[in-house]
């Protein structure tokens, strides 16, 4: 089982990840889940992400200078004497990150905020994102930027034989509520997303938040879930998504699952970072589901699909691996990961039973109310 080991960057002291074919990172802002997805990705393509900036003109030269380009500019002070990154038996450095994977992306980052890569209603090309924005983000947003900026205006969503057709009801129900998405040319030849609902047509930034992030989410997963008979693309095998359910109400971060839980069946593996106990949950649900030997039939009805159009899906996600693991400031002032995959809610470890902060808020709550309540009736 490969591993992600990072020591003393930045905030981090120590992470020491082992993946699943699912993995999720959870733990409050600030913690280093953004940049120990970011490395993982530099560790599996370094190669093409340098490629990428020696392209866009950069100067990848200088170590301090080439870590400003990857994580955002100002983190080039993140890497001192004592810090070191490993991904398997590989040491990934600012030296060596060049000569790391292939010339092409094997891993395909979805970033989080990634309404802001949409302006004037159209994603942006890298070399219009500056140094600012860490290179994942920029390299999203140039792959939405060449995929679509060759198509011909048209509807985006539904589109018939995209995505199940139990997906498309159900994305349509929880997120558009019967619009149509579609990329139109304005009179100077400009794309631009607009959202056709009861008559209107919405521009990109009257759109509700929640839509706003998952569009393009959307967008980016259709290169990963061909039309064509081809289960998954042979150029990618890993997906990192962070905070998937950014602006979603639960019945779309249901989705959001559904497709995750596809991607898996095409075999892929999947890394995400959330901030939702909806998603824990729902690891917390596949594990149990495979330790009591459960069937599809039991994870259709937990989403509310008919089994028929679910059940390879379903079956393929009760088998997988699922890993958690929690990134928590220490006593030091510094960051650790802890694996908390089993999600025991009656562990004797605070981390694990408080699934790494996601229930702890809920449980001192219903406790509040609990002593509000013996209080009164004294």
């Amino acid at each position: 089982m490969r591993a992600l080991k990072i020591k003393n960057f930045a905030q981090i002291a120590t992470v020491d990840l082992a993946f699943g074919d699912l993995t999720v990172l959870v733990g409050a802002q600030g913690t280093g889940k953004s940049l120990t997805l970011q490395w993982l990705k530099a560790a599996i393509d370094g190669k093409a992400i340098i490629q990428t900036l020696r392209q866009a003109g950069h100067d990848t030269a200088t170590p301090g200078a080439l870590l400003d380009l990857i994580f955002g500019v100002g983190m080039g002070p993140a890497w001192n004497a004592s810090t070191s990154v490993t991904f398997g038996r590989k040491a990934v450095t600012p030296d060596n990150v060049g000569r790391l994977g292939g010339a092409t992306e094997n891993a395909f980052f979805i970033p989080a905020h990634r309404a802001m890569l949409i302006s004037d209603g159209w994603a942006q090309p890298f070399q219009k994102l500056t140094p600012d924005t860490p290179v994942v983000a920029r390299i999203f947003s140039q792959n939405l930027f060449e995929r679509f900026s060759q198509r011909q205006a048209g509807t985006l969503f539904p589109v018939e034989r995209m995505l199940k057709k139990c997906y498309r009801e159900h994305i349509d129900k929880a997120i558009y509520h019967g619009g149509d998405v579609s990329l139109e040319l304005d009179a100077q030849h400009a794309r631009r997303l607009r959202l056709s609902h009861g008559g209107a047509s919405l521009p990109f930034m009257t759109w509700t938040a929640g839509q706003r992030e998952f569009t393009p989410l959307l967008l980016g997963l259709y290169h990963l879930l061909p039309r064509t008979q081809v289960t998954k693309r042979e150029d990618i095998d890993w997906v990192i998504i962070e905070e998937p359910e950014m602006g979603l109400h639960p019945q779309a971060v249901n989705v959001v699952l559904m497709l995750v839980l596809d991607l898996l069946w095409r075999g892929y593996r999947v890394v995400l970072s959330t901030h939702s106990p909806h998603v824990l949950t729902a690891v917390w649900m596949l594990r149990r589901l495979a330790e009591h030997g459960a069937g599809a039939d039991s994870l259709a009805r937990a989403f509310g699909i008919d089994a028929s159009d679910f059940r390879r899906v379903a079956e393929a996600a009760i088998g997988k691996s699922y890993r958690t693991f929690s990134f928590a400031y220490t006593g030091t002032g510094a960051v650790a990961s802890t694996d908390i995959s089993e999600l025991d809610p009656g562990a004797e470890d605070e981390i694990q039973a408080g699934w790494g902060g996601l229930t702890g808020f809920s449980s001192s709550f219903g406790e509040a109310v609990r002593a509000a309540v013996n209080e009164a009736n004294r």
